[in-house]
């Protein structure tokens, strides 16, 4: 069919000819309501966005340590952490370091490994422990079954 009587038939059906396809030769379009279709994939987008962040792990929460961190104090933070990982977000341990404390970088690793261990769950590192300036990181997650 010509390209001027779609445009018609169209018109006369009081919608739009939008081209589905105008690579194909000849090029493929159809007669709709443009807003409504605009409407049905904008609904679309929102309702994958909402499953993939239900699906993907959530958000990721953080929970800062300090160097000098008592016994008491690294386990409330591993109780929020564990919370966090049961209810499926990815969780990032961070450690800080102030003043004389940069001169010994290698404690701060070591306090993100007990609080590691302190977790007994099994995790993935999703970003290993990194030095970032004058903190320390890293991003665990739940293991997948």
């Amino acid at each position: 069919m010509s390209t001027g009587a779609a445009l018609i038939l169209a018109q006369q059906a009081e919608l739009d000819l939008v081209e589905v396809s105008p690579k194909a030769e000849p090029p493929v379009v159809k007669i709709v309501d443009f807003g409504k279709l605009q409407y049905e994939k904008e609904k679309q987008l929102r309702k994958s966005k909402a499953l993939s962040k239900k699906a993907g792990g959530g958000e990721i929460k953080g929970l800062r340590l300090s160097m000098k961190i008592s016994d008491h104090d690294i386990m409330v933070r591993v109780k929020a952490g564990q919370k966090f990982l049961d209810h499926g977000h990815k969780v990032k341990i961070e450690v800080r370091m102030h003043g004389r404390e940069k001169a010994h970088p290698e404690l701060a690793r070591v306090v993100i490994e007990r609080f590691i261990k302190l977790l007994e769950r099994e995790i993935t590192l999703e970003q290993p422990i990194k030095r970032l300036g004058s903190a320390f990181s890293a991003l665990i997650s739940v293991k997948k079954q």
